[in-house]
């Protein structure tokens, strides 16, 4: 009796140890995955890595850290990325539709000609970051760190942009149609050739602290400060 006793108390706690001992490799052997859909790289590093046109779609990289990582043309539509490292790395026509990169740090990221219709930028820190002729279609920039951002002929429309720091950003021949730029920081921010007519949340004061051009668009009831065009900085 007093041997099944034992038994019945050593097997339960022999399995607890088995289950603690095998948690570290099951994380581990995560991070070790190959790039494929739906692949859990969370707390991962994968910095430096050439990742062009890799399938990530739905992926979960919630802080990972792909500095300086190359995701040119890659599918991470639906993935997650909320506090994830990505300065410096590349997303040069990669498609991110509907992916989550919340309080994301990405320091001159790159996402020229990408695809963020219905993106979640909320509260990102993306300072220097690029996103050159990209499609931010209803994307949410609530709230980010975009100070000094080129947004050059990218697509704004339906975008939220409230509370967003975008001084110094570059608008240059963006669209910004029922863009929510209420509370939105524009300290020199530059809307050369924009078209602001639908934006929404825009005041005059905004203006005022912004750059433009003769070919500004801007909605109804507000008018082109005097000092525009803005000086050229030195």
């Amino acid at each position: 009796m007093r041997l099944k006793s034992d038994r019945a108390i050593l097997l339960p706690a022999c399995l607890s140890f088995l289950l603690v001992a095998l948690m570290p490799v099951t994380a581990f052997a995560a991070c070790t995955s190959g790039p494929a859909p739906n692949v859990d790289w969370s707390r991962c590093q994968k910095t430096r890595l050439i990742l062009r046109g890799a399938d990530l779609s739905g992926a979960n990289l919630e802080r990972a850290d792909l500095f300086s990582s190359d995701l040119m043309g890659a599918n991470l539509a639906g993935a997650n990325l909320a506090n994830a490292h990505i300065a410096q790395a590349r997303f040069r026509q990669a498609n991110l539709r509907a992916a989550t990169l919340t309080k994301a740090y990405g320091h001159r990221a790159s996402f020229e000609e990408a695809t963020l219709a219905g993106a979640n930028l909320a509260k990102a820190e993306l300072p220097r970051a690029t996103f050159a002729r990209a499609d931010l279609t209803g994307a949410d920039l609530s709230k980010a760190d975009l100070g000094r951002v080129t947004f050059t002929g990218a697509s704004l429309d339906g975008a939220n942009l409230s509370k967003a720091l975008v001084a110094r950003a570059d608008f240059t021949s963006a669209t910004l149609n029922g863009a929510d730029l209420t509370g939105a920081y524009t300290l020199l921010a530059q809307f050369a050739g924009a078209d602001l007519s639908g934006a929404l949340g825009l005041t005059q004061e905004q203006l005022d602290d912004a750059c433009g051009d003769n070919d500004t668009v801007l909605p109804p009831g507000l008018k082109k400060p005097a000092a525009w065009p803005c000086p050229v900085e030195e």
